[in-house]
């Protein structure tokens, strides 16, 4: 992939999670996304496919979780949806490799963390709350199995 751009806009959104900059992340996150729809998924060799999918999926949850923290739920919850929606669906498996990946590299983590934090602490409504959760299962899991 010669454009890092993408890649390299998830690695800030990141970096500003930990420094508890969340408006700085939800930016760094969409400026990732934007890029990353720039290439068709019809036209990408598979390699190429599966490094956007990981990186899609990656800056999503930190969109979910800086949204969170900026108590703008509607919008964490819509992304949730993308990520177990088209994390889900392929049922390939490589859903779960990419959140072995990030737990690797303890990026998990946060995101886990934040989740946990807006489940317990905040009133959610029904729907929110079950997305949220959902997530949050697949991350403790991942945690557990690595």
């Amino acid at each position: 992939m010669a454009d890092r751009r993408p890649e390299k806009s998830c690695e800030q959104a990141c970096e500003c999670l930990k420094q508890q900059d969340y408006e700085v992340a939800v930016k760094h996150c969409t400026e990732a996304l934007l890029a990353l729809s720039q290439f068709p998924p019809a036209q990408l060799p598979e390699p190429c496919q599966a490094q956007i999918d990981r990186i899609k999926i990656e800056t999503l949850l930190y969109r979910i979780a800086s949204f969170l923290q900026l108590k703008k739920y509607g919008q964490a919850d819509e992304d949730c949806r993308h990520v177990l929606g088209e994390g889900l669906a392929k049922g390939d498996g490589s859903f779960r490799a990419v959140l072995c990946c990030l737990h690797l590299k303890g990026k998990l983590q946060i995101v886990s963390n934040v989740l946990s934090k807006s489940l317990m602490g905040e009133s959610l409504n029904g729907m929110v709350t079950k997305d949220l959760t959902r997530l949050k299962t697949l991350l403790a899991e991942t945690e557990v199995i690595m």
